[in-house]
């Protein structure tokens, strides 16, 4: 299979299984990434965790499947490329947060996926690599946006006019990558993350998830707006009567995970 779905109870995990071809995208993936998001409105999920099974997490479009595409008309084209933009809209509005996993590296959309995510946690040695002007292509999957919020400008440059890769120790001292590991353990790192995601409250994590993701789109005045009401919304709900209760009584809270 060139993608699966592992459903955990409190955490969904998308495994990209096509290895032989370094994970390149696969209508399977988009097909199990898109599965995940709806099953991650469940009340017991937690957390999205995107993998791979082989040694690279996603190098993006298969470039026999791209040269194919010529042939069709330009709006055929765009529809192809909505069907990615779509999946790359599923993680970024995914009800609980998604961590990638990232073993060897990511390059084009599949570095697109990995910057949509909320964590990521990857192996060294790894690099990110954005390598479409090597075949005479652009970016899409939401790259540009992505790099240009995490990133200063001139590095953003260097990856996509030069396809020069960055490393994972270079992603990890800019704050990109939220964790190191060994190789062949990112997905070690990832289960962490969900294990803490899955003892905390998830109304407030999924809200906090969409304020910070929102944070970057909108003015200051209309941030205060949306915090404002959330935090309102949120000071009358259960979890914060718990997770207060829990703090005055010097006890660890629980939210039922």
């Amino acid at each position: 299979m060139s993608a699966r779905i592992e459903d955990k109870g409190d955490r969904i995990i998308v495994w990209n299984g096509n290895a032989h071809k370094r994970g390149a995208l696969s209508p399977e993936l988009y097909a199990c990434i898109n599965q995940a998001v709806e099953l991650a409105h469940e009340p017991r999920v937690r957390a999205v965790i995107l993998t791979s099974e082989g040694d690279f997490f996603c190098a993006g479009g298969d470039l026999n499947v791209l040269i194919a595409r010529r042939d069709l008309a330009e709006d055929e084209r765009r529809g192809k490329i909505d069907e990615l933009h779509d999946v790359v809209r599923a993680i970024r509005g995914c009800p609980v947060p998604v961590i990638a996993a990232v073993e060897g590296g990511a390059a084009g959309a599949g570095l697109s996926f990995a910057l949509a995510c909320d964590l990521i946690v990857a192996a060294k040695g790894a690099k990110f690599t954005a390598a479409y002007v090597k075949a005479g292509l652009v970016p899409d999957g939401g790259l540009t946006a992505s790099l240009a919020r995490a990133l200063p400008r001139q590095l953003s440059m260097e990856m996509c006019l030069l396809a020069l890769p960055v490393t994972v120790d270079r992603m990890y001292d800019l704050g990109v990558v939220n964790a190191l590991s060994e190789p062949g353990a990112a997905m070690a790192g990832a289960m962490a993350y969900a294990d803490r995601l899955a003892q905390g409250p998830r109304q407030a994590q999924s809200v906090i998830r969409g304020l910070v993701a929102q944070g970057y789109d909108v003015t200051e005045a209309a941030q205060l707006d949306a915090e404002r009401n959330a935090m309102a919304h949120a000071a009358g709900a259960d979890e914060a009567a718990e997770g207060i209760a829990a703090f005055l009584e010097k006890r660890k809270p629980n939210y039922g995970g």
